[in-house]
């Protein structure tokens, strides 16, 4: 499991160092601070980055917000942004809006403010409204990995590494390498989310991804996977087994 990568774009020191210190205490990992529109583009694009909190006005000029549509001109590489200022320039606003912010805070910000804006702006960014803020589901499904919601922050699984699933009632348990995850999300959504041509359902209570199996065998049953582990093949789902590349 692996912290949450935040970008900050903020030229005050004071300010910089606020946001780091109530984002690290609450496990978030700071990529790096930028100061201006080229330092932040230089960070972004060699960087690994989950969300970018981004003050408007840098150096006196809002190249917050020139940064916000360049990184919104790259499909493949746009990530969630949160806007914190301290402008109460409807102008200012208005171009801002038209950038589609997650969130758009006012300085100074609070700590629950700020979490907060992260959650709902992952959420978001993924099309999965209501996850963190509600009761039953804990985790958000992107293309690469799970976002869950632990505490105050958010941590991330990479889905590659993931050996399979296991169902029980409305909680599944993550099957990694190295580690196991139970997180609250139902099986439903669970299927629907993950990639359908690398993930199949073996078993009314198993999600194996395909790239981990090392053997199977219907006869009795059994699928063998990376790391030594074991699942159910049942009748009702040996169908998938026409889905996999096979030699004739």
């Amino acid at each position: 499991m692996d912290n949450v990568n935040v970008l900050i774009v903020e030229d005050t020191p004071a300010e910089s160092d606020a946001l780091i210190k109530v984002l690290e205490v609450n496990n978030y990992n700071i990529v790096g601070v930028a100061t201006s529109f080229k330092a932040a583009l230089d960070l972004f694009y060699n960087n690994k980055i989950d969300i970018v909190v981004i003050d408007i006005f840098l150096n006196g000029f809002p190249e917050g917000i020139s940064f916000a549509e360049t990184i919104n001109g790259s499909p493949n590489a746009s990530k969630p942004f949160v806007f914190l200022t301290s402008s109460t320039d409807r102008k200012i606003f208005e171009r801002a809006k038209l950038t589609q912010p997650f969130s758009y805070l006012m300085k100074p910000f609070n700590e629950l403010e700020i979490l907060y804006a992260l959650e709902m702006a992952v959420e978001k960014f993924y099309a999965q409204p209501d996850v963190f803020l509600g009761e039953e589901e804990d985790t958000v499904i992107s293309n690469e990995y799970l976002f869950i919601k632990k505490g105050k922050s958010l941590k991330k699984v990479l889905i590659a590494d993931i050996i399979y699933i296991e169902v029980e009632e409305k909680y599944c348990n993550i099957i990694t390498e190295n580690e196991k995850f139970v997180i609250l999300i139902s099986l439903t959504k669970m299927l629907k989310l993950l990639d359908a041509t690398i993930f199949f359902r073996t078993h009314r209570n198993y999600i194996v991804n395909s790239i981990k199996i090392i053997e199977i065998v219907p006869g009795d049953n059994l699928i063998m996977l990376s790391g030594n582990h074991k699942v159910t093949l049942s009748e009702n789902y040996k169908d998938f087994l026409k889905k996999l590349p096979t030699l004739k």
